[in-house]
């Protein structure tokens, strides 16, 4: 029997959402095993709960895109990188460093091909000797570029290239990824995640799952691909079955914005009608949605919410295609729409199948999930140089090299939990108590109920209160018995970051007639503006300074927060309430690399954004 150690007692100082919140902590006894050995640590716990950042949606060059595309960097290098370590970056630029180190972090690497193109480098490996090989491993980035998207192709068509596969050193290396990750895990400190990603493109269509472990016991042997099926109803089978032999697990969707559709369709795989039992298994396997990350953001688009005027932000107009295709289909590819869909899909007895709480994230395919607008290095590694995210990459097609261009930073989740351990910053998934942002670490509560006050949010105890005079985002409201549900609302700025303009309240409902409707309301703005009779509200304003890539907080507010009711509330109608958060105009990465190059920035490109967090919604079922 191995020996138990006791660790020293780790004290451990949590970040205070508010000025106001005031907490009570218990102690907790957390025991993992740390090389081979068990260890027990001593950590305190919020009730009241923290908020931690980080990504779980990070390939390396362990995925064959992420090799091809000019990654060096492994997945030991992922987590020292989170921790705030320099990596190598590859691609002709500089090491890659995080200004401030994320708490939590995974490596999700597709399990197709899992290391194998990795694996062609090694002269003692039976992949090197493959005919692909050369082309894969060559200098010449046009040539690997082809060989990739053949593989490519194949894959999005279903059809393995079968030299390339082979089950135990997919094991194995699954195996490696899953202690690399055990390695790294710092219960209290820094907390990190075995995942993989299933790769389903159906005619370049994108449908790709991460999928995440909430420990490392009872992991099935092999992750699931799109080799074995590139149906979502096979991947939730598979995870069923994962969980009935005791594992923990969830899968996140992304990219709607890519899939022409196909993400948020009203039919299953076989186009039947959705029925309840679907939507029930789709919402226990993948409970939460990613909304935003380097590919782009996926929560509305201009065509589907003309009334927006915050709507046309980092939208990245592809398919998955090796050559550039833009989609076609808005409907079924926008999470705002789908969340009115699954209004309308809940009200006929068939369950609401979008009920997804959100997340930010990254797909950084170079280990560096590039949050930092001014420290962005690219989704892939040949992207690791100024010149070729804005100049182009040489041998890419300009068609290429303009996807590049559009390309956002990567986003962050934000989790509210109890501790920064696995068993926490979990269960904070699986209820939904999430909130995604464009990268800025700003940090956001949402809360509803029937008895919250006005002045709530200038008492001691306001947190508390809330908790347990309603319910937190990600959760449903109580059914009302004629009163209007309030809504706590209260966003901080990141510490070292930009300013805030406003919160705004987007509610989505179903009327009597069976028409679904949203509404945006101005809830909170800074610099003393209140909203016209119409709900509109003045432009915050313009600080930023393009030639030198800066910008100023003479505007805004470093924190919002109000609690409101819903002026417009129908107790029969089925509604979702979710906050959207917006700061002041700041550079975009693109205006900060053309600082760098000496450059004028493009004009293809906006040169400031205005970075955003979103919460989890809370929905209202009047049965």
């Amino acid at each position: 029997m191995k020996s138990l150690i006791l660790s020293t007692v780790l004290s451990i100082m949590f970040l205070v959402a508010c000025k106001n919140d005031q907490k009570s902590s218990s102690d907790k006894s957390v025991i993992e095993k740390i090389d081979s050995t068990l260890v027990e640590t001593t950590i305190k716990e919020n009730p009241n709960k923290d908020a931690y950042f980080g990504n779980l949606h990070v390939h390396t060059s362990w995925s064959f895109d992420g090799y091809t595309n000019g990654s060096v960097t492994t997945p030991d290098d992922a987590y020292r990188w989170a921790k705030g370590e320099a990596i190598p970056g590859g691609g002709g630029g500089g090491d890659l460093q995080i200004k401030v180190p994320l708490d939590w972090y995974a490596v999700s690497d597709h399990a197709e091909y899992m290391g194998v193109f990795k694996k062609m480098e090694d002269p003692e490996s039976p992949f090197s000797k493959l005919p692909i090989a050369k082309r894969i491993t060559s200098d010449d980035a046009s040539e690997s570029f082809a060989a990739f998207a053949e593989v490519l192709d194949g894959m999005n068509k279903g059809v393995p290239q079968d030299e390339l596969t082979d089950a135990d050193l997919a094991k194995s290396l699954w195996k490696e990824i899953i202690a690399i990750g055990d390695k790294h895990n710092e219960p209290g400190k820094f907390t990190t995640f075995s995942a993989f990603e299933w790769t389903s493109a159906p005619n370049n269509r994108n449908l790709h799952r991460v999928v995440l472990f909430g420990d490392n016991s009872n992991i099935p042997s092999l992750p699931y691909s799109v080799f074995d099926s590139a149906k979502p109803e096979d991947l939730w089978t598979y995870m069923e079955n994962a969980r009935k032999k005791g594992a923990t697990l969830l899968a996140v969707p992304h990219n709607g914005n890519a899939s022409d559709g196909m993400m948020f369709e009203l039919v299953d795989s076989e186009d039947n009608a959705i029925t309840k039992a679907y939507s029930e298994t789709r919402m226990r396997n993948e409970p939460l949605y990613e909304i935003t990350q380097i590919k782009g953001t996926s929560e509305v688009h201009p065509d589907l919410s003309p009334n927006d005027e915050f709507a046309n932000f980092e939208l990245w107009d592809y398919t998955l295609s090796a050559i550039t295709e833009r989609p076609k289909n808005r409907k079924g590819s926008y999470l705002r729409e789908a969340y009115k869909d699954g209004l309308k899909l809940d009200s006929k007895g068939a369950g609401n199948p979008f009920k997804y709480g959100v997340i930010g994230d990254s797909d950084t395919h170079n280990s560096a999930s590039s949050i930092e607008e001014d420290n962005y290095t690219g989704k892939f590694g040949m992207e690791n140089n100024p010149e070729h995210r804005l100049e182009g990459i040489p041998g890419n097609k300009e068609a290429s090299n303009q996807q590049i261009r559009e390309f956002s930073s990567g986003g962050l989740a934000g989790v509210w939990a109890e501790a920064n351990t696995r068993e926490s910053i979990f269960e904070a998934l699986k209820r939904k108590e999430t909130f995604g942002t464009s990268g800025p670490r700003m940090k956001v509560r949402f809360f509803g109920g029937y008895s919250y006050t006005e002045d709530l949010l200038g008492q001691n105890n306001w947190l508390k209160t809330a908790y347990e005079s309603g319910v937190p985002m990600g959760s449903d409201l109580k059914l009302s018995n004629g009163k209007a549900p309030s809504f706590v609302i209260h966003a901080v700025k990141e510490a070292d970051g930009a300013n805030l303009d406003r919160i705004q309240v987007i509610k989505g409902w179903l009327d009597a007639n069976g028409k679904t409707h949203e509404k945006i309301y101005n809830v909170a703005m800074s610099d003393g503006r209140t909203a016209d009779s119409n709900g509109n509200v003045t432009a915050v304003g313009n600080t930023v300074d393009i030639k030198n890539a800066s910008y100023t907080n003479d505007i805004g507010a470093t924190e919002l927060k109000t609690v409101w009711t819903d002026p417009d509330f129908d107790a029969q109608q089925y509604a979702f309430y979710y906050v959207r958060v917006l700061e002041i105009p700041t550079p975009r990465w693109s205006t900060y690399d053309a600082k760098t190059l000496g450059i004028e920035p493009r004009k293809d490109l906006p040169t400031s954004i205005q970075e955003r967090a979103w919460s989890s919604p809370i929905w209202y079922n009047p049965n």
